[in-house]
């Protein structure tokens, strides 16, 4: 799938509004965004892949274009996926990157592989 240099700027710029350090890695066929090491948001199948808490999954999915994000057949705890007219405007964009920035801190980190 293309990659939308558009959303990822829009992306970008709501971090930058948070003054937070991240980097960017391509994975899953998308851009993810890492805050201190770990997985925080991304762009995933033409949406958005949003990590957040998993006792906030059930309210979070009320929430317009949200469903559970599944990825290789799997459910994946604690993953959303957002489609586009769930985050269309920065206010919803800022809503859901504030999300993924508030569990962030409690996220486990994956380990890293032995080379």
């Amino acid at each position: 799938m293309a990659i939308d240099n558009f959303e990822l700027e829009r992306m970008r710029n709501v971090l930058a509004e948070h003054q937070v350090s991240w980097t960017e890695k391509r994975m899953f066929g998308g851009n993810c965004f890492l805050v201190d090491g770990k997985m925080c948001f991304g762009t995933y199948q033409g949406g958005m892949m949003a990590r957040v808490a998993p006792d906030e999954v059930a309210d979070l999915l009320q929430r317009a274009g949200a469903t559970q994000m599944i990825h290789g057949g799997r459910t994946m705890t604690g993953y959303l996926m957002i489609q586009p007219a769930g985050y269309d405007n920065d206010d919803d964009l800022g809503f859901w990157i504030s999300r993924c920035l508030a569990f962030n801190p409690l996220a486990k980190a994956t380990k890293k592989k032995q080379k």
